[in-house]
């Protein structure tokens, strides 16, 4: 009888999924594992940076492409779906194929996406290349956390997530500026192409500095094999449920602001997103193992975590696509725009990574998350009222973005926490959806609001709008939370 063992090698060879080990050098240097987090980073601050820079070159693809706004933000939109949709799946296939093969697949999906976005000559064949874009970045997302946590040495394990966090928040910080910067001296594609050097380098680094993360399969004892089987299905059906509601919801929002599709479109396809998510709700109580687990959504504390983590996400990117639309009908340029808008990212990645310690340190991460949903509300507010100008815009800017820089760690800390730790894989992959679901409303409210109302008007709308979305997380940062988690 053939070895199972031998055979699932061949099997890789053949593949190439087989993971190749660091070199000896590296591998015995007592600090390699900074080497690894460095590596991940690179892909942390890669995704973050194409999330960020997409949103400045919107007008732009509008006028290349003689395309609607409402057709141009799928370019963000396809991505992001799909990034929902894999997430999940990728993370469970990963403990099979291995993190490392997966991660550096990822950036060789990433590169080669990137490098035929740049080139395309419809916006349909952009939108479709931001598609298969989103599936390497599944890929490097799905494995970045674990791959960092284990990784490094148990005492070593915050200050490396910590990093990570850091890297991501550069590269949402940086993302306007080189966004605005390209856009108004070079062009929309460099936009994408730019992408490409920083995965060969992040591909090149994770073969030689990523430590293996597969092992050798260990055969099942026969009587085991049965339950096993049973406790791996994936929750297919799930996913692609997951999938039709927010895709429904979405293209409903896109045909109400403006997409080529008849008027009762939008009446079918929100009826259709409220179907599917009836759908998805009975089909992830009766699933052996649910993306959407109904019992660790019903845990204290955790509900209320995941509306907070949509909202504070929808607060994060709907000012970086709304911002650049009201500055150029203002008649601000692009590059000046994107150094505008800068200061909210920018402020996010400083209170995300040392603003906490400007904070009284008795203070709970409810508090905290309280504090920072206030401190966006001000600074929301604030812009709100202000004529659209590039010199008053950068400090209401800067006000909220710090005040979000607060908020999502500490409501992330309580998601956590109040998650019992048997679930910490399904409840990260939760607060992975739900983020991803709000950046993909933050792009489309904006586009809604001003096709409605105008770039003046809509977006002071969407911007109150956004006040009262920053005014519920205040409440909810409190409600439902544990006793035990409020005294932390």
């Amino acid at each position: 009888m053939p070895d199972p063992t031998h055979r699932t090698r061949l099997v890789d060879s053949v593949l190439l999924l087989a993971e190749r080990p660091r070199p000896r050098t590296v591998a015995a240097w007592p600090h390699a594992h900074w080497l690894a987090v460095g590596t991940v980073c690179l892909g942390a601050f890669l995704g973050q940076l194409t999330a960020s820079v997409t949103a400045l070159v919107f007008p732009a693809l509008e006028a290349h492409f003689d395309a609607g706004f409402a057709a141009v933000e799928w370019v963000s939109l396809a991505y992001l779906l799909v990034l929902v949709a894999l997430l999940a799946p990728v993370g469970r296939l990963s403990d099979t194929v291995g993190r490392k093969t997966m991660y550096l697949g990822g950036f060789a999906v990433f590169a080669l996406a990137s490098l035929a976005a740049g080139f395309a000559g419809g916006l349909w064949v952009l939108v479709a290349c931001r598609a298969v874009q989103a599936v390497g970045g599944a890929m490097m997302q799905a494995n970045s956390v674990a791959l960092v946590a284990r990784g490094v040495p148990a005492g070593a394990m915050r200050t490396a997530l910590g990093v990570q966090a850091a890297a991501q928040a550069l590269g949402l910080a940086l993302g306007p500026t080189v966004g605005g910067l390209l856009v108004a001296h070079a062009s929309w594609r460099w936009a994408f192409w730019a992408n490409v050097p920083i995965a060969v380098v992040g591909l090149l680094a994770g073969w030689f500095l990523l430590p293996r993360s597969r092992r050798e399969p260990v055969p099942p004892r026969p009587a085991a094999v049965a339950g096993a089987r049973r406790e791996s299905r994936f929750d297919l059906l799930g996913l692609v449920l997951l999938a039709a509601a927010s895709s429904s919801l979405l293209l409903a929002l896109s045909t109400a602001a403006g997409l080529p599709l008849p008027g009762w479109a939008v009446v079918v396809l929100l009826a259709a997103a409220g179907l599917f998510t009836a759908a998805l709700a009975r089909q992830e109580q009766r699933a052996d193992t649910p993306i959407i687990a109904p019992g660790l959504v019903n845990t204290p504390g955790v509900r209320a975590g995941l509306v907070v983590a949509l909202i504070g996400y929808l607060l994060l990117f709907c000012p970086l696509v709304l911002g650049p639309v009201m500055l150029a009908s203002a008649g601000v340029g692009a590059g000046t725009a994107g150094l505008v808008i800068t200061a909210l990212p920018a402020a996010f990645a400083i209170a995300a990574t040392a603003g906490g310690a400007l904070l009284p340190r008795h203070w709970s991460d409810a508090r905290r998350g309280r504090a920072g949903a206030l401190v966006t509300t001000a600074g929301l507010l604030v812009l709100a009222l202000l004529p659209v100008s590039p010199v008053l815009a950068p400090v209401p800017l800067a006000v909220a973005g710090y005040g979000l820089g607060l908020l999502l760690p500490a409501n992330n800390t309580l998601v956590m926490r109040s998650i019992p730790a048997g679930s910490s894989a399904v409840g990260g992959g939760m607060v992975n959806m739900v983020r991803s679901l709000g950046t993909a409303l933050g792009t489309a409210l904006p586009v809604l609001g001003v096709h409605l109302a105008g770039a003046g008007t809509g977006g002071r709308a969407v911007l109150l709008l956004l006040v009262a979305a920053a005014l519920a997380a205040v409440r909810l940062c409190t409600a439902g939370r544990p006793r035990t988690a409020a005294r932390n």
